[in-house]
């Protein structure tokens, strides 16, 4: 059953999906709200761009679903929330997920809930937390028929650079993924590798699992758009990219430049001419 919702997330013509993820807010830390102060306008713009997806928290899930019409994007429902990102980081860190989060999700009529599988350096008890989250909502997931996205994250000591990091490490990105593909995910959403020629490495060791690559902190247009080109190549099957679209300066503009890549096979250079120039 679960593949009947997921036939609302990809593209019928390219098997592939873009998902915008506008679930920042949910992790208390200031900077992550910048470009989405206020939702409904937030909203409003992304569903005049008409991406495959938006991911949002329960709390603002109704402000797409609440929309009228049977041809708005599909919603991917965060269900877990962590405070791992500050600098310095809390003295009590915790990650959890909430309670009967898949019968939320199938009353907001989601195709896929997802949830992080964390891994910070010297702190075992986050992943594990993560992982009794996601044995929990595997469990309700079979139940329901709904699809369950796993976030396998490798973060960096936060105090390293100043804030959140991710560690695009091949062997840690790889050995992360596996685990949850092991711990029984429907899609993977992973980091990029810090050298993206071995991003095939990560497709493998997902076997037949989709994976949908994370976009991760602010690039240029340009490098955007090859990165995505790449990773496609490599096998992703999509990408779920947050403040690359939601704090561009033209939000519409990026994001049918990125549904060019992946549904139209489009160059990065002939989507980089999608986008308004400054």
């Amino acid at each position: 059953m679960a593949s009947y919702r997921l036939n609302r997330l990809f593209n019928p013509s390219s098997g592939r999906c873009l998902d915008v993820a506008v679930d920042h807010g949910f992790f208390g830390e200031p900077s992550f709200l910048t470009g989405i102060e206020d939702m409904g306008a937030t909203i409003d713009t992304l569903m005049a761009a008409a991406p495959d997806a938006i991911q949002l928290t329960p709390g603002q899930a109704p402000l797409l679903q609440g929309r009228p019409g049977k041809d708005k994007p599909a919603l991917v429902l965060r269900t877990d929330v962590a405070n791992v990102y500050g600098n310095p980081l809390d003295e009590h860190l915790f990650s959890m997920h909430f309670p009967a989060a898949v019968e939320q999700a199938v009353r907001l009529d989601a195709v896929c809930v997802v949830a992080n599988l964390l891994q910070l350096p010297g702190r075992p008890e986050i992943r594990e937390a993560c992982i009794r989250s996601i044995m929990a909502l595997r469990t309700e997931c079979d139940r329901y028929g709904m699809p369950l996205m796993i976030e396998p994250l490798v973060m960096r000591d936060n105090a390293e650079s100043g804030g959140y990091q991710v560690d695009g490490d091949t062997r840690k990105v790889v050995a992360l993924v596996r685990q949850a593909r092991e711990l029984g995910a429907d899609l993977i959403k992973a980091d990029p590798t810090n050298e993206i020629a071995d991003y095939h490495q990560v497709i493998q060791v997902a076997g037949d699992v989709p994976v949908l690559v994370r976009g991760g902190g602010r690039v240029e247009d340009a490098e955007l758009l090859r990165r995505t080109v790449a990773v496609l190549e490599q096998g992703a099957r999509g990408i779920v990219y947050g403040r690359n679209i939601i704090q561009h300066r033209d939000p519409a503009g990026i994001t049918r430049a990125l549904m060019a890549v992946l549904h139209d096979e489009a160059s990065a250079e002939e989507a980089l001419s999608l986008v308004k120039a400054v």
